[in-house]
C-alpha cells in the first residue's frame, strides 16, 4: 500500500474515531457545565426570598415552642407549690426540699463557663395567718427566728413592696398565686461592668383548717432558671450559648402580660426596682433622652410606638393570645420579630394574656448580608466547579486523541498484515 494511501485510511480511522468519543463527551460536558451555571444562576437569585422565608418560618416555630416550655415550667412550679402544703412544717424538710429541687445553669466561674446545678428556688418559707413567718429559707440556709418578718406590710418583703400576703390570703384552696418578675433594677453601668440582673418569681398558695385561712406556703423561682429560656438560644441557630449578643440583632426575650421587658441580653432593658422598692420608670417618648443618659432604658413595648407603631401591635397581638410576626424600626436598624404567647394562667395571669409571650428578634439587614455572603460563596462554588469541568474536558480530549492515534495506527496494522504487497486492485483506462 502506498505511503499516500496509508495516510489517508490512518487520517480517516483516527479522525472518524475521535468524532465518534469526543462529540458525546464534549455534549455532555457542556450539558453538566451549563447546569452549574444555571443552578449557581438560580440560587443567586434566589437564596436571600429563600432563606428569608425559610428563617421566619423556623424562628417562628421555635419562638411558639419556647413559649409552650415556659408556661409547662412554670406549671411545674405550681405544683412544687402545692406539694409544700404537705410537707412537715419544720426548717430541715424546708431546706431538704429546696436543696434538692435543681436545674441547670450556664454560669461564669473562675472565668470559666460552666454548666453548674443550682437550687431552684432561692427562698421557700412558711407563713401563719396574721403575715408572720414561721420558718424561712434562704440562699439554701435556715434563717435564724430572729431575722423573720411579719410579710403583710410589704415594706418587710425581700423587695420592699411585695404584696403576695394580701394576693394569696383571699384565694381559694389549691390556687396559687404567681408574682411578676421581681428584682432590683441593673443600669448600663453596671451592666457593661459585669453586673446581671436576679430577681424573683414568687409562688404562694393559702393553708386552711376548721377555722378557715391559717397562713401560706411560699417559693421564690430564680429567675434565672426562667431567663434560661431565652437568654442561652440563637433564633436562627439550633445550639445553646452563654449569653446571646444584642449588638448581632439576633436574640430572643420575654416580656410579661403588662408588656414589661422581662428577659433580654441587655439586663438594663429588664423592669426592675430601686433599692426602696419602688419600680424603675419605663423609656417613653418624653422621657427617652433624660432616661437614656442615665442609663434605665426600661422597656414596655405598649409605651414605644414613638419609635415604630409595629411594637405595641406586636404587645396587644400577643396579649389578645396570637402568635404572628412583624417588621420594625428599632435603633435604626430594619428588624424581623416572631412573638408567640406564653399559655400559662393562674389567679392573677388571666386569659388571653396569660404569663406574657416570647419574642425571637431578626435584624434584617443583618441577615440579607448573610444572605449576600451565601450567594458570592455558591457563585464561587459554580465558577469553581465550570474550571474543573473545563480542565477535565481538555485533559480528556488530549488523552482521546492520543488513544485514537495509537488505536487507528494498530488498526492500519492489522489491515495491511491482512493484504498482501502488490495485491491491491488495479484499474485501467479504456484506452489500454
Amino acid at each position: 500500500m502506498s505511503e499516500t494511501k496509508k495516510g489517508k485510511q490512518f487520517f480517516t480511522v483516527a479522525r472518524v474515531f475521535f468524532l465518534l468519543i469526543v462529540i458525546p463527551l464534549l455534549l455532555v460536558s457542556f450539558l453538566i457545565a451549563n447546569g452549574i451555571f444555571q443552578l449557581g444562576d438560580t440560587s443567586k437569585k434566589g437564596v436571600a426570598d429563600i432563606l428569608d422565608q425559610k428563617a421566619q418560618e423556623e424562628i417562628m416555630l421555635r419562638a411558639v415552642a419556647v413559649a409552650e416550655n415556659v408556661a409547662y415550667y412554670l406549671q411545674e412550679c405550681e405544683k412544687d407549690t402545692l406539694v409544700a402544703t404537705i410537707l412537715p412544717a419544720n426548717a430541715e424538710t424546708y431546706k431538704e426540699f429546696v436543696l434538692k429541687n435543681r436545674q441547670t445553669l450556664w454560669m461564669k466561674k473562675d472565668g470559666k463557663i460552666v454548666k453548674s446545678s443550682e437550687p431552684m428556688y432561692v427562698e421557700m418559707a412558711l407563713v401563719d395567718k396574721t403575715g408572720n413567718e414561721v420558718v424561712k429559707i434562704a440562699n439554701g440556709e435556715i434563717v435564724q427566728e430572729a431575722k423573720l418578718v411579719n410579710v403583710s406590710d410589704p415594706s418587710n418583703t425581700t423587695y420592699k413592696s411585695e404584696d403576695y400576703f394580701a394576693e394569696t390570703k383571699n384565694l381559694d384552696k389549691g390556687s396559687v398565686y404567681v408574682s411578676h418578675v421581681t428584682g432590683w433594677y441593673v443600669n448600663r453601668a453596671d451592666f457593661e461592668k459585669g453586673k446581671r440582673f436576679e430577681g424573683i418569681v414568687r409562688f404562694a398558695t393559702p393553708l386552711y383548717d376548721k377555722r378557715g385561712f391559717a397562713g401560706l406556703v411560699t417559693l421564690a423561682l430564680d429567675v434565672r432558671q426562667l431567663a434560661k429560656f431565652t437568654d442561652n438560644i440563637i433564633p436562627t441557630e439550633a445550639g445553646y450559648v452563654f449569653e446571646a449578643d444584642s449588638s448581632t440583632g439576633n436574640y430572643a426575650y420575654m416580656v410579661d402580660d403588662k408588656g414589661l421587658v422581662i428577659s433580654h441580653p441587655d439586663d438594663y432593658h429588664i423592669a426592675g426596682l430601686y433599692t426602696d422598692g419602688t419600680p424603675v420608670p419605663p423609656v417613653t417618648s418624653k422621657t427617652s433622652d433624660i432616661i437614656t443618659k442615665k442609663g434605665e432604658d426600661v422597656l414596655n413595648l405598649l409605651l414605644m410606638g414613638y419609635m415604630d407603631p409595629a411594637l405595641p401591635e406586636v404587645a396587644k397581638d400577643a396579649a389578645a393570645g396570637h402568635s404572628g410576626a412583624k417588621v420594625y424600626k428599632f435603633g435604626g436598624h430594619t428588624k424581623f420579630v416572631a412573638y408567640a404567647p406564653i399559655p400559662f394562667y393562674s389567679a392573677n395571669y388571666a386569659k388571653p394574656a396569660g404569663f406574657g409571650w416570647i419574642g425571637m428578634g431578626l435584624d434584617v439587614d443583618k441577615f440579607n448580608e448573610m444572605a449576600l455572603a451565601t450567594t458570592q460563596k455558591i457563585e464561587k462554588e459554580a465558577q469553581a466547579w465550570l474550571t474543573t469541568i473545563i480542565l477535565i474536558l481538555l485533559i480528556a480530549v488530549i488523552i482521546l486523541f492520543l488513544i485514537s492515534a495509537l488505536l487507528s495506527r494498530g488498526i492500519t496494522r492489522s489491515i495491511e498484515s491482512e493484504v498482501p504487497e502488490g495485491s491491491e486492485p488495479h484499474y485501467y483506462d479504456d484506452e489500454d
